[in-house]
């Protein structure tokens, strides 16, 4: 139960580092104070648990025309979502929230790497694997 919570805690930082990054990259993407950012990070990843899954499943055939690439429009999407319902936390059009969560995803995507080295744990130090004399 700790190891889930503290997993959803790292994740949580890391959005919400991601987010943080790309309000200095994106001009559009503005935040008011850090609680928003903390809000707009808590509801992102619970979005894109949620509701991004029964929106991939409605867009099915759409998403296959376009060989995948609708799914960074739901991307998108969810980022302008979450922008509205988040009080303190801007996105100025679509093309930003395009652009932003694509950054936003590459970025996780290479932190979180990082981070859970080893499946869904993370960093761990390797167990000291014992001699064997032969």
């Amino acid at each position: 139960m700790t190891d889930d919570i503290f997993l959803f805690l790292v994740h949580l930082v890391i959005t919400a580092l991601s987010l943080w990054l790309a309000s200095f990259i994106f001009r559009g993407i503005k935040f008011a104070n850090n609680g928003a950012l903390v809000m707009a990070a808590l509801l992102l990843g619970l979005a894109n648990a949620f509701i991004r899954p029964i929106i991939i499943f409605l867009t099915f055939p759409l998403t296959m025309v376009t060989f995948g690439f609708f799914l960074l429009v739901i991307n998108a999407l969810m980022m302008m979502f979450v922008s509205s319902a988040v009080p303190g936390f801007k996105v100025s059009g679509f093309w930003t929230a395009f652009f932003a969560s694509i950054f936003i995803a590459v970025l996780s995507f290479f932190v979180g790497l990082f981070i859970f080295q080893s499946g869904d744990h993370p960093i761990a130090i390797p167990a000291q694997q014992g001699l064997t004399y032969s």
